[in-house]
């Protein structure tokens, strides 16, 4: 009996072993979503300037251009280890010596393997919880703030992969870049293991919240206003806005919003904990200091061996209710918001992603285009509305339409709550550094947001071509949309067409390319498949 049991384990193994061969080979050698960029961070060390300020919390040293200071791996919570581990974050301790601000920090712990390329393990550590600032001067001038949260599924990303220099000195603002927990460290529920882990599935936002909290309280020392925050972030990080939105304890930190490419939060999270104790042969009251004992490597090895669910989600303790709602409850004491998606997002994911995990994949992303209803329902009506698919570009429009309906969803309730939202599509094609045919792909806007095309960066660090007379123009004017949305809590008068509200009654986009202009896009079929049928803002409060 035993060499039988000991037979299948093998065989399953070497399944295993075979599937994640095909796998690499998809990904990494036979995928046309080839990846050439370079480092485009590097050459901030390079600065001369070691600026030196006596912060609240202890004096500190950053690195400067002339121009711009950084203030590289400031500390904003004490290292989550030990018995802190699954737990909230707590608030860094003030510092006696000089704190060295002028190399990166490490990054949260996360799977080696990433789509822009392998990330070094010698890099991670539990103790990740810092934030990058770029300011243009630590002085005290009143600048308003604009706090990143990166993207990367909830499982992957850091704060060093983006940098905010141009955009502070540029619009004379300040911007943070801040790390969190992610995957099993950040968003792993284990509240049925007893009150201690109470909103554990959010520690993620959690984390994110007392870097919020950080910075209404600290940014003043670099020349920030704490009462004038705008947060924004991309994919994971535009989810983790909505999340925060959705987040009591963060009401009031922060003035405005916006959500690049980002999915509602409306679902619950998955309880693993029986399945993780029957994993380890453990019973549920050694769970807990099982898992704190094991390395943090095994940790993030469970979410992929398992499938376990480590995304945001409705927790009810972090965040309290569905992103759409806490919009709506609000109503005009609400925060302006702009939201926006990429033309081509799905073909992103059908590329990197093999063909034969696209079935069960599409079947779980279908869940979140529409959670809460028949998602098998959703998935036969998609494909009926649309014969013509293949099976690649039926499993890339279920991504388009996980994150169009994310973003819509959230800009028409935010002008029918009366604080205001806008709603943008970003149509311009990548150039270079990946297979031009993949279109406007996820993740291509982020460079313009940033401006990145004027900093000192090589131009191999784009995806675009960085001398590109219409990439620089379009950069200047999105980012300079950006700034001043930060400053006033309205997009209009940087240099893109007048901008209207995404409101039910007109859907009226801002198309982001070559010619930007604004487009009424109703979507009516598409509205109608996910459920959201409202052509007036009255309809939303019935």
């Amino acid at each position: 009996m035993l060499t039988k049991i000991l037979l299948v384990c093998v065989i399953v193994a070497a399944t295993l072993a075979i599937l994640i061969s095909i796998s690499y080979w998809w990904i990494f050698l036979r995928n046309p979503l080839r990846f050439d960029i370079t480092d485009g961070m590097a050459y901030i060390l390079e600065w001369q300037e070691r600026p030196m300020i006596k912060s609240r919390l202890g004096p500190i040293v950053g690195i400067g251009n002339g121009r711009v200071q950084a203030y590289l791996g400031v500390p904003y919570a004490e290292p989550p280890v030990g018995d802190g581990r699954f737990l909230a974050p707590v608030a860094k301790v003030p510092w006696e010596i000089a704190y060295d601000a002028t190399s990166f920090p490490k990054i949260a712990w996360q799977d080696g393997g990433g789509i822009l390329g392998a990330r070094d393990p010698a890099r991670m550590s539990e103790d990740s919880l810092f934030l990058n600032i770029f300011t243009p001067s630590a002085d005290d001038a009143t600048r308003p703030v604009l706090l990143w949260i990166h993207g990367g599924s909830y499982y992957e990303g850091s704060a060093n992969e983006f940098d905010g220099s141009v955009l502070a000195e540029q619009g004379d603002v300040v911007v943070v870049a801040i790390n969190y927990r992610l995957g099993t460290l950040g968003f792993l529920d284990l509240s049925a293991l007893g009150d201690e882990f109470a909103g554990s599935a959010s520690n993620g936002i959690r984390d994110q919240l007392a870097a919020l909290q950080w910075v209404r309280n600290n940014i003043s020392d670099y020349g920030g206003d704490p009462g004038n925050i705008t947060l924004f972030g991309e994919s994971a990080g535009g989810g983790s806005v909505l999340s925060l939105i959705a987040t009591p304890d963060a009401d009031g930190l922060y003035q405005q919003a916006i959500v690049h490419s980002g999915g509602m939060i409306e679902t619950t999270p998955t309880d693993d904990t029986q399945q993780l104790a029957d994993y380890l042969g453990v019973s549920i009251d050694e769970l807990a200091k099982t898992l704190r004992a094991m390395s943090p490597q095994e940790l993030v090895a469970l979410r992929g061996t398992l499938s376990l669910n480590t995304g945001a989600s409705v927790d009810g303790t972090v965040i309290t209710r569905a992103s759409s709602e806490a919009i709506l409850d609000r109503k005009e004491n609400g925060v302006p918001i702009i939201a926006g998606y990429n033309r081509d997002e799905g073909e992103f994911f059908a590329m990197i992603i093999p063909s034969f995990f696209h079935s069960r994949i599409g079947g779980i992303v279908g869940q979140g285009v529409v959670p809460g209803m028949d998602s098998a329902h959703y998935l036969k009506e998609l494909k009926e509305a649309y014969p013509g698919d293949s099976g690649p570009r039926h499993f890339a429009r279920i991504w388009d339409e996980l994150l169009i309906r994310g973003t819509t969803h959230s800009a028409v309730r935010a002008s029918a709550a009366g604080a205001g939202g806008w709603l943008y599509r970003f149509d311009m094609p990548v150039q270079r550094g990946v297979n031009r045919k993949a279109g406007a792909v996820h993740g291509a806007e982020i460079a313009f947001t940033f401006n990145a095309f004027a900093s000192d960066a090589p131009a191999t660090a784009f995806f675009y071509h960085k001398d590109d007379p219409e990439v620089r123009k379009l950069a200047l004017n999105w980012s300079n949309t950006i700034i001043q949305f930060a400053r006033s809590g309205n997009p209009n008068g940087a240099g893109l067409p007048e901008w209207p509200q995404y409101t039910a009654e007109t859907r009226e986009v801002l198309i982001l390319d070559t010619d930007p202009r604004v487009e009424s896009i109703p979507m009516r079929a598409d509205r109608q498949r996910w459920g959201d049928t409202e052509e007036s803002a009255s309809e939303f409060y019935r």
